[in-house]
């Protein structure tokens, strides 16, 4: 069952979620227009970008990128340099510009949900395991690379 608890889960989830408060609603809110869809352009792209940067520095650091799994390196280099969680701030930016996407403004409460679901169930048991294994050196990283941004 543990393979269900990993962030794509959560983030379809939340996706789905937004989608129906965008058309179950009430009063009926709305973005609208051009400014919005062009915003939610960027949100989207800058979302799959940061992954794919986080995603591809693991990959060549040879470590793993797969939540609950240790990690065989420390990774400080790329876009570590400066989000410690790039992989799940670029989660966010995908959910923030689907909200924007669906015109579902109603939905727009689910981002920091989403983000204390996301620090709750893998950020912060992410770092415990990141703090146990490197020590000083994963505290120096704390001390120079934000979590988020």
């Amino acid at each position: 069952m543990k393979w269900i608890d990993i962030p794509p889960v959560w983030l379809a989830l939340f996706i789905a979620l937004a989608y129906w408060l965008g058309r179950v609603d009430p009063w009926a809110l709305g973005f609208g227009g051009a400014w919005s869809d062009f915003a939610s352009g960027l949100l989207i792209g800058g979302g799959v970008i940061l992954m794919a940067l986080a995603v591809t520095e693991m990959r060549r650091q040879r470590t793993t990128f797969v939540p609950h799994r240790e990690a065989d390196r420390l990774v400080q280099s790329g876009i570590f340099k400066r989000s410690r969680n790039p992989i799940y701030l670029g989660d966010m930016l995908v959910l923030a510009g689907l909200i924007l996407r669906f015109d579902a403004p109603i939905a727009l409460p689910l981002v920091p949900v989403f983000l204390w679901v996301i620090e709750r169930r893998f950020v912060i048991p992410e770092e415990d395991r990141l703090r146990r294994k490197f020590r000083a050196d994963f505290a120096r990283y704390c001390e120079k690379t934000r979590r988020w941004v």
